[in-house]
């Protein structure tokens, strides 16, 4: 059945302050405009709400089996909108893509060894490695041309190091914003291929691709060696802000290594899920989800052309990172001559604006960098860029 079109209004004004809101209740002040954690200001897809709505109204919220529906669901949405056929019984379901990392780790790591990334990344890649009493190994990213570019070199003699088990792979790419192209993916796994180093790829953003740049890849699709040798992260959270419902999955193709991981979500306790998290993908994964999230797309690329426009004119010392995909917006403030945190401290003290620090994202390749959320209704993203160019300027 072809769902009825409906034009969703990202517009509207909600009001998530004194709801325990991490984004927007870290502050009491009622006049900071949060743009920071990687949280949206939108309400989720109507569908998934009425989903919600119905299951909230049995009123036992027990211990939930997670149905053959749900898998049915991510595999018939992987297939039709990515192109990537997933087997039924390479499946984890976990409490998010964090967690999944973690356990991934402690599966295949012992202390002591290293775990490679590409910095600057997503913060919670740190303390992952950290957690697990692993080792940072990085590939700094390249900063050329307003974009991020993979030193392979650097790249290859990392994976060369016998104590480097594991890549720590974020496709795409929080915070430089990069969607990997077929052509990257395959090299880095080729080069992971030949020196044993096993692969985890988050592709927790794969939904947030700007309609100007290359489809979204899924690491696993490539070839069956990459997929008996990796293990993919994957949720509807970021895609339809639903975050606090705490549901994720690893695909995990080769057995042995799925049993390896299986335990290791059960050493961490992370093997259980709420019922309200099973019902929301499966909503999510729907005809009516899709419609929603294409229309969120466009909505979110029309936010960074508008922010990109403001800030290239009224700061055209600051430059933005080019945005393939995910909302987050990297943008270069060196030539302030200020540090990462002294801007953003600057800017939540004088500009009422809390943005997220650079450095957060790695000490070294983060710093001179601000990520500023995109996801947020456009009247709110203008006047907090405006306030940012204001106490730039």
């Amino acid at each position: 059945m072809i769902p009825t079109h409906h034009d969703y209004n990202f517009d509207k004004e909600v009001n998530r302050h004194d709801t325990n809101c991490v984004k927007w209740d870290e502050f009491s002040a009622p006049d900071i405009i949060p743009l920071w954690v990687a949280d949206m200001d939108f309400e989720t897809a109507p569908c998934i709400q009425q989903a919600l709505i119905e299951r909230m109204q049995h009123g036992c919220y027990g211990y939930t089996h997670v149905p053959e529906s749900y898998y049915d669901a991510n595999i018939q949405w992987f297939q039709r909108r990515h192109h990537w056929t997933i087997d039924r019984t390479s499946f984890i379901y976990t409490s998010g893509v964090v967690p999944a990392i973690s356990a991934i780790i402690k599966a295949l790591t012992q202390p002591g060894n290293k775990v490679l990334v590409q910095t600057p990344v997503y913060n919670c890649f740190y303390s992952c490695i950290r957690n697990n009493g692993c080792i940072l190994a990085e590939n700094p990213l390249k900063a050329e041309e307003g974009t991020y570019h993979i030193d392979w070199t650097d790249f290859e003699q990392k994976c060369a190091d016998p104590a480097v088990k594991v890549f720590l792979l974020c496709n795409p790419h929080n915070p430089a914003g990069r969607v990997w192209s077929r052509e990257e993916l395959q090299r880095m796994g080729d080069i992971c291929l030949q020196h044993g180093v096993f692969v985890i790829s988050d592709e927790i953003h794969c939904e947030f691709v700007m309609p100007t740049s290359r489809p979204y890849t899924p690491f696993a699709s490539l070839s069956e060696d990459f997929a008996q040798h990796c293990a993919v992260c994957i949720s509807p959270s970021k895609a339809f802000n639903i975050a606090g419902l705490q549901i994720a999955n690893i695909i995990v193709k080769d057995k042995d290594i799925r049993a390896k991981v299986d335990k290791a979500i059960n050493i961490n306790e992370v093997c259980d899920v709420n019922p309200f998290g099973v019902i929301a993908l499966q909503a999510a994964y729907t005809p009516e989800g899709e419609e929603w999230l294409n229309q969120l797309c466009h909505y979110i690329h029309e936010n960074y052309l508008m922010t990109k426009s403001m800030l290239e004119t009224a700061l055209p010392h600051c430059p933005v990172t080019t945005l393939e995909g995910t909302y987050l917006l990297w943008v270069n403030i060196q030539a302030t001559g200020k540090t990462s945190q002294q801007i953003t401290d600057h800017l939540l003290r004088h500009a009422k604006v809390f943005v997220n620090a650079g450095t957060m994202y790695g000490e070294t390749t983060g710093e001179g960098y601000i990520r500023i959320n995109l996801a947020t209704r456009r009247a709110l993203l203008r006047e907090g860029i405006q306030r940012i160019i204001d106490h730039i300027a």
